[in-house]
């Protein structure tokens, strides 16, 4: 197993992460949350990788052949459906806010409060 999934996982985290803590743009916190799902997208896929591993369709082929977890696959594959979800409803926050407030920085948001 290579670390190198791992490293990129952990790069992609902190990156997000920081673009989270310094953003000054709702759209561009989100874009920042999108990156650091992305990281768990290859968390995920690295964890379930088998070097020489097969598809999992057990059908035609002999017992005992390594094949790819297929619960770390749909694992991932529910996780994009709820990050394309998150991302909608915060985009469509974002929006309302830029309407009601006629900004997106969150800091002037933050001053209107009163």
């Amino acid at each position: 197993m290579s670390f190198l999934p791992f490293a990129v996982a952990a790069w992609l985290l902190l990156v997000g992460l920081y673009g989270v803590v310094t953003s000054r743009h709702l759209v561009h916190l989100v874009l920042c949350l999108g990156v650091v799902q992305a990281s768990t997208y290859v968390l995920l896929i690295s964890i379930g990788y088998l070097h020489g591993g097969r598809a999992p369709i057990f059908v035609g082929i002999t017992v005992g052949t390594p094949a790819v977890d297929p619960v770390v696959q749909a694992l991932t594959l529910t996780d994009v459906v709820v990050e394309a979800t998150v991302s909608a409803l915060l985009l469509a926050i974002a929006l309302q806010a830029e309407r009601r407030f006629g900004t997106v920085d969150p800091d002037a948001i933050r001053e209107l409060r009163g």
